[in-house]
């Protein structure tokens, strides 16, 4: 009876886990044609950072050599948007875009070419303005880390299909 109760309550569990949309995220299953890659970059040095993590973390070797597959940041971009002013003019919110276009090439061959696109808002106060230029550099290295994680996970989609 014991084991019946057990039962129904880890199936109940279950299906509570499925129905509400939960995943488990940051942990890939990686296809065997991505357990090396080699990884060029002409994108800013913290970018590069996080996507060498990001590929440490997932088990991903990286490889000075010529690999069959070549993960190529091509560039990226920080723009800032104003999205509101103070009533004496000064601008009190901005939108911080962060862009990353990249190539997924096997053996020569270009198989994959996309942009990430990564947005936040920012509340700007010229009355605490070390605070926050500091609040942004941290804003901005937390786009980078979510650009090189969303990164992973398009070529991991890719790859796997």
């Amino acid at each position: 009876m014991r084991a019946t109760l057990n039962l129904v309550l880890i199936l109940v569990l279950i299906a509570t886990l499925t129905g509400c949309g939960f995943q488990l995220r940051g942990n890939y299953q990686l296809p065997e044609t991505l357990q090396s890659v080699s990884l060029k970059s002409k994108v800013s040095k913290e970018l590069n950072e996080h996507m060498q993590q990001r590929f440490a973390h997932s088990g991903i070797t990286l490889s000075d050599e010529a690999q069959p597959i070549t993960v190529h940041l091509t560039s990226d971009k920080l723009e800032r948007r104003t999205l509101s002013l103070f009533e004496s003019g000064q601008v009190a919110e901005y939108e911080l875009l962060y862009q990353v276009n990249y190539q997924l090439i096997q053996n020569q061959r270009l198989l994959l070419e996309r942009t990430i696109e990564v947005a936040r808002d920012y509340q700007d106060d010229p009355n605490f303005a070390l605070a926050k230029t500091r609040e942004r550099e941290m804003l901005v290295d937390e786009m980078r880390a979510e650009a090189s994680r969303l990164i992973l996970q398009q070529i991991i989609s890719e790859m796997s299909e």
